[in-house]
């Protein structure tokens, strides 16, 4: 059978296909146990953030360039979704990550004793509640983001 490898997982960055060179997601989630007298009794809701990283080389930069020149600065590229996706034989596995802030964090990295591609790093934040699903299944519960626009 064949199984989900990190090579497997494809991305795409809203409507933008690229080859990411190397691409993450985290999630922070703030939920802390309540202890009474020192024991734990519970628990409460916190806040939550997800973030990330994103490598890119010279020819997704030049695409993404091109969506920075059309927009005015690279500033005012919108918030976008972002999709990994890997399917093995069996396995498949789908994470979104919606309204993703990107913010271009190291450009260059020379080195020239190197043999490696060039790439630059974008840093990214999920801006939206609808926040991150895993296989289609939302992360956070339906009561955290009811009443928010």
């Amino acid at each position: 059978m064949k199984r989900i490898s990190n090579s497997g997982f494809s991305f795409s960055m809203g409507d933008f296909k690229l080859r990411a060179e190397k691409a993450s997601l985290s999630i922070e989630d703030g939920r802390k146990v309540v202890k009474d007298g020192g024991v734990p009794n519970g628990y409460v809701d916190a806040e939550v953030g997800a973030s990330g990283d994103i490598e890119l080389d010279a020819a997704a930069m030049a695409i993404l360039a091109e969506e920075a020149k059309t927009k005015g600065s690279w500033q005012e590229i919108e918030p976008i979704d972002l999709l990994f996706y890997a399917k093995g034989t069996q396995e498949e596995e789908k994470v979104e990550a919606f309204g993703c802030l990107l913010n271009l964090s190291d450009i260059v990295e020379y080195d020239p004793t190197s043999d490696k591609k060039a790439t630059t790093k974008i840093s990214y934040e999920v801006t939206s509640p609808d926040f991150v699903r895993i296989n289609g299944v939302p992360y956070l519960a339906k009561d955290r983001t009811e009443g928010i626009v």
